[in-house]
């Protein structure tokens, strides 16, 4: 049984690595294949939990170290599951957190949390809709405690991938293998703390979506039931034109030896067509520009005047005595109007 729970994880994490970098850019086979994956891992679990792989009265040193890869099952299947698209997003998010869940509990059972991650476990246990990794709201602190596990998942990384450098020796070396796997464990528990962030984040804005507008049934209608005839249904109020014309009755226009049926109009669009065979492409002019500007000139469209004609003063007619009566008229009014209103005497600034 431990060699089939090998085997099944074995291949379980092939199917999981070829989905990080997938050859197949269709959906649909990407969503197979992770199907597939989460279906491996399930059945890694049910293998384990069958043969007891973990039991609450080991301890950390009890478990070997080709077994500790055991305790990622359920880190590697909520991962998959995110990936996984469905119409019901919420189950999706609900059925991974539970698996980040199983995890962690795991890895408190053997003690294998540190002391920030207990502190954090808690954190989650207490209010799991409104998590966070940062519980603070000063930006400042906020920003430091970001730096500071960026740093950490930086160097777990780095240590990880210096422990991985020589695979040959690991056969052997049994301490450096145990240290490899609780190094990838330690990672991924940070990991895990950031994905239960964002789902809590992500539900939380689900929350306050508009709910999903239910596909209503409509009741065929009675014009459909009640008809004498197997017509299709339509939901146009007339007839055809040429139904209209003929009484309702449809059909062709003439008969076998050429007599009408029915009336019909007959249309010079042959003509037409015939004529615009060498004629251009687009429009042409009706009038010529001198024309356009004398149409536009009798509607009122243009407006004369401007310009440095407008400054010139047409000479007076010594004359045409009531032009000048009108003028000396004008202009003792205006003298008047400047002796009655001097310059400024508006603008008082509200001093009366």
């Amino acid at each position: 049984m431990s060699q089939s729970v090998r085997t099944v994880f074995d291949s379980a994490e092939k199917l999981r690595k070829s989905l990080e970098y997938p050859l197949q850019s269709d959906s649909s086979i990407l969503q197979e294949n992770l199907r597939v994956a989460i279906d491996t891992y399930e059945e890694c679990r049910q293998l384990a939990d069958q043969i007891s792989l973990f039991s609450h009265n080991e301890t950390l040193d009890d478990i070997s170290s080709a077994d500790l890869r055991y305790l990622l099952i359920d880190y590697h299947l909520a991962q998959l599951i995110l990936k996984s698209i469905a119409s019901d997003r919420r189950y999706v998010l609900r059925r991974a957190r539970e698996q980040f869940e199983s995890f962690l509990e795991l890895l408190d059972m053997y003690g294998i949390l540190s002391k920030g991650d207990k502190k954090l476990h808690k954190q989650y246990l207490d209010a799991p809709g409104s998590f966070s990794t940062i519980s603070t709201s000063n930006a400042a602190l906020r920003r430091e405690s970001k730096i500071a596990r960026f740093t950490e998942e930086k160097d777990l990384k780095k240590k990880l991938e210096h422990l991985d450098q020589n695979p040959a020796a690991l056969q052997n070396d049994d301490a450096l293998l145990r240290e490899i796997h609780l190094t990838n464990i330690k990672l991924c528990t940070h990991l895990t703390f950031q994905s239960l962030e964002s789902i809590s984040q992500e539900i939380q804005i689900l929350a306050l979506a508009p709910p999903t507008p239910i596909a209503r049934t409509l009741a065929p209608d009675d014009r459909m039931l009640n008809g004498q005839t197997m017509k299709p249904y339509s939901n146009r109020l007339d007839n055809p034109l040429s139904q209209l014309v003929a009484g309702g009755k449809g059909g062709p226009i003439l008969s076998k030896d050429g007599k009408p049926l029915q009336p019909f109009t007959l249309l010079d669009s042959r003509q037409r067509l015939q004529q615009r065979v060498f004629n251009s492409g687009h429009n042409l002019p009706t009038m010529t520009i001198d024309e356009y500007l004398e149409e536009e000139k009798r509607r009122g469209g243009i407006i004369q005047g401007g310009g440095e004609q407008s400054e010139l003063r047409p000479e007076p007619d010594e004359d045409n005595l009531d032009k000048a009566d009108e003028e000396t008229m004008k202009a003792r009014d205006w003298d008047d109007f400047t002796e009655s209103n001097p310059k400024g005497s508006g603008n008082t600034l509200n001093r009366g």
